[in-house]
C-alpha cells in the first residue's frame, strides 16, 4: 500500500485540565479525500489546528512525506504547502476576487518598481486568479475585480477553494465547507471537491453533513474522545453505522470496548 502523505502518531493537547487530544493518530494518503467526523467536543477542531499550524500540540508527532514536521504557525504549514479553508473562510468581503487570492503573498512589479517602491503587480494577480477560477470552473464570476462582498455565499466558498488548490502544493484542509450554504450551491461546492482531488491533490474534509461525507469521500476517520476510535470505508459502512461510531452507541470491529 501507498505509504501516508501526512501522518500523526500520538498527539495530545492539553487545555488546562481539558484533554482536547489524547494520543491521537492520522493518516492521509495521496490523492484521498479523507472525511474526519466526530460529534461535538470530540476534538476534531484541535486535531486539524495541530496539522495546519494554528496550534502546538503537547506531544506527539507529525509526519510530512515521512519527514518529522513542527509548524509554528499556518503560515508555516502554507510554507510546506498545507492549505487550510476555515470554516469563516478568511476572506476580506472589502477586497477583490483577486486581493483575496493573494492576501499575505502578492506579487510585486519586476525592477525598481517592485522592490523598492512595492508597487504590486496587479495585472498578473488579475490573470492568475482568473485562470485558476476558469479551471476549476467558477468563471461565473465575470469580473475578477469585484468585492468578495458582492458574492454569494456558495461563490465565497469557490473563491477560498480555489485560493487553497491554487496555492496548496501538498495538501487542503475543508473546514465544513458547505455549512452555511443551500442545496444548489452545496452541490457546486462538492464538485470543486471531486474536482480538485481529480488533480492529484489530497483532501481532509471535516464535516457534520452525513451524505455528502459518503459521497466525496474515500475514508472516514472517526474521531471520538480525544482520539481516533476508527477509520471506516464509506462503501462498506451506512451513515447510521458511523454516527452510532461517533456517538458511542456501538462500536466498529476489532474496536475494544
Amino acid at each position: 500500500m501507498t505509504e501516508p502523505l501526512l501522518t500523526a502518531r500520538n498527539l495530545v493537547k492539553r487545555y488546562g485540565r481539558v484533554t482536547a487530544l489524547d494520543h491521537a493518530d492520522f493518516d492521509l494518503y495521496p490523492g484521498e479525500i479523507l472525511a474526519v467526523i466526530g460529534d461535538n467536543g470530540a476534538g476534531k477542531s484541535s486535531l486539524i489546528k495541530a496539522l495546519s499550524g494554528a496550534v502546538q500540540p503537547d506531544e506527539g508527532e507529525i509526519r510530512l512525506e515521512g519527514k518529522p514536521v513542527s509548524f509554528a504557525s499556518p503560515l508555516e504549514a502554507r510554507q510546506s504547502g498545507i492549505e487550510t479553508v476555515y470554516q469563516t473562510l478568511a476572506l476580506s468581503p472589502a477586497l477583490s476576487i483577486a486581493d483575496n487570492m493573494f492576501m499575505g503573498r502578492e506579487l510585486r512589479k519586476e525592477g525598481i518598481m517592485g522592490r523598492w517602491f512595492g508597487m504590486l503587480d496587479k495585472a498578473r494577480m488579475d490573470d492568475f486568479a482568473r485562470e485558476k477560477l476558469t479551471e476549476l470552473g467558477l468563471m461565473t464570476i465575470q469580473n475578477i475585480g469585484q468585492p468578495v462582498e458582492t458574492l454569494s455565499g456558495g461563490q465565497r466558498q469557490g473563491v477560498a477553494v480555489a485560493r487553497a488548490a491554487a496555492f496548496g502544493s501538498r495538501v487542503i484542509i475543508l473546514d465544513e465547507p458547505t455549512a452555511a450554504l443551500g442545496v444548489k450551491e452545496s452541490r457546486r461546492v462538492l464538485d470543486l471537491i471531486l474536482d480538485v482531488k481529480s488533480r492529484g491533490i489530497p483532501i481532509v474534509l471535516i464535516s457534520h453533513n452525513m451524505p455528502h461525507v459518503f459521497e466525496v469521500a474515500d475514508r472516514v476517520h472517526i474521531h471520538r474522545l480525544g482520539k481516533r476510535l476508527a477509520v471506516i470505508d464509506p462503501k462498506e459502512h451506512s451513515m447510521s453505522d458511523a454516527v452510532a461510531y461517533m456517538t458511542g452507541a456501538k462500536l466498529p470491529d476489532g474496536v475494544a470496548a
